[in-house]
């Protein structure tokens, strides 16, 4: 069922102090899995847990997207996939006399997996293997891609429902984009082999700043806590928490060594919420105070 609201509340948003104005400015048209939305005003920051295979075009604004420390910034006319089984920082800035306002295609894997039947197996490049980055942006200024997303904004201006049919030629568009951008693509949106289910080092070694908690990290690689708690005892002999730890004191030494922030910003860049448990671990792990290599 279409709609084009203001948004009743705003998921995992950050800003608390925000919510209000967010709530007020935050035109949203949903129709299945196209989303158009536009943002007035200041910017606006929240997590996105990435369930689905994902298009996202910008039309006006600016999007910061961060994954794993790293930022890719869209401006208008840009075209990004985020890959499934992901959690991404989006930071939304409208313009100063244009809102900020993106088309979202998200491809649920039962349309995946019937689009696949339907595939000419002789097409498929079997060599190609699944993307491990979280995010690729396409290349700019491809008719393809303007077309596919300009051609729904007339529903949203016009608050008309579009058919399920022209729904599905939109998915099945947005597909073959993605398949004439990179072979190599056919690879992440086509994987079936598990439903679902990622690689718990792949995805901790991604995600591994950010503050989770065991359960939320098990959700997102699809497994239960003790199924999680199972398959990571198969790969490492630290606990997953003394896993992240590690891998955020190693991250930190890495930029400590280059000399370009300062020790309490590297603890927090790193994951770390108090800098004098930091510290301690830092010692216990190197033999010696991060402070004292600065």
């Amino acid at each position: 069922m279409a709609f084009i609201a203001k948004i009743n509340g705003i998921r995992k948003c950050n800003f608390v102090g925000h919510r209000k104005r967010v709530m007020e400015n935050y035109k949203v048209f949903d129709c299945s899995n196209v989303l158009i939305g536009s943002y007035f005003n200041s910017d606006f920051g929240c997590a996105h847990e990435n369930k689905e295979h994902t298009l996202i075009y910008l039309l006006s604004g600016e999007l910061e997207i961060t994954e794993r420390g790293r930022k890719t910034v869209l401006h208008p006319g840009d075209c990004a996939f985020m890959r499934r089984d992901n959690r991404l920082w989006l930071q939304k800035k409208p313009e100063k006399d244009r809102p900020y306002h993106s088309v979202v295609l998200k491809f649920s894997r039962s349309f995946l997996r019937e689009f696949y039947q339907k595939l000419n197996r002789e097409q498929i490049p079997f060599n190609s293997q699944r993307e491990k980055d979280s995010l690729r942006l396409l290349p700019k200024n491809r008719a393809d891609i303007r077309s596919l997303f300009e051609s729904v904004i007339p529903y949203f201006e016009m608050g008309e429902q579009p058919t399920d049919e022209v729904l599905k030629l939109k998915m099945i568009e947005g597909v073959y984009v993605l398949l004439n951008t990179d072979p190599a693509l056919y690879a992440s949106l086509f994987d079936f082999v598990e439903p679902w289910k990622i690689d718990i080092l792949d995805y901790l070694n991604e995600n591994y700043m950010l503050n989770l908690s065991m359960v939320e990290i098990a959700g997102y690689t699809e497994r239960s806590l003790s199924t999680f708690k199972r398959d990571f005892a198969k790969i490492s002999e630290l606990t997953p928490q003394k896993w992240i730890f590690r891998r955020r004191l190693e991250a930190a030494r890495d930029m400590i060594s280059k000399g370009e922030k300062s020790v309490t910003e590297i603890c927090y860049d790193v994951g770390f919420k108090n800098l004098s448990h930091f510290s301690r671990l830092y010692k216990e792990f190197f033999g010696i105070s991060p402070s004292t290599l600065v």
